[in-house]
């Protein structure tokens, strides 16, 4: 009643084209996301010019990244108060990324990177200035 199909499937012939370029795991698309957020982190620290943390970041991107970070030492030109809240945004997103690859030690920098941050803007009284 009904003829077989002769000719291989549109879509099954789409799928063979995958196996011919490389393909990052999750894991490894989670890394490389993480260090990003923190290598960002890195640099908004480093020109705050908080050595100590800055150090431990560090660490932390060479980590995932298997190769020590870039370091500068640029301006940007940007008051205090926006650096702050540039780096406890990048820190709040290094700590939701590093929660989703359960990445403890991360974890903990970034949210303690969230609490310096705030309180630096709540105790120079920051935190409704433009």
């Amino acid at each position: 009643m009904y003829e077989p199909i002769r000719t291989k499937s549109v879509h099954r012939m789409a799928d063979d084209d995958r196996d011919s370029y490389p393909h990052r795991s999750r894991e490894e698309e989670l890394d490389i996301q993480l260090a990003g957020h923190l290598a960002a982190l890195l640099a908004v620290t480093d020109e705050l010019g908080d050595t100590a943390a800055a150090e431990r970041i560090a660490q932390q991107v060479a980590r995932l990244r298997g190769a020590p970070p870039a370091r500068h030492a640029g301006l940007s030109g940007s008051g205090r108060t926006t650096l702050h809240r540039r780096a406890h945004a990048l820190a709040g997103r290094a700590l939701v990324v590093a929660a989703s690859r359960a990445d403890t030690a991360v974890a903990i920098l970034a949210a303690e990177r969230m609490d310096a941050h705030a309180a630096a803007l709540t105790a120079s009284d920051l935190v409704g200035a433009p």
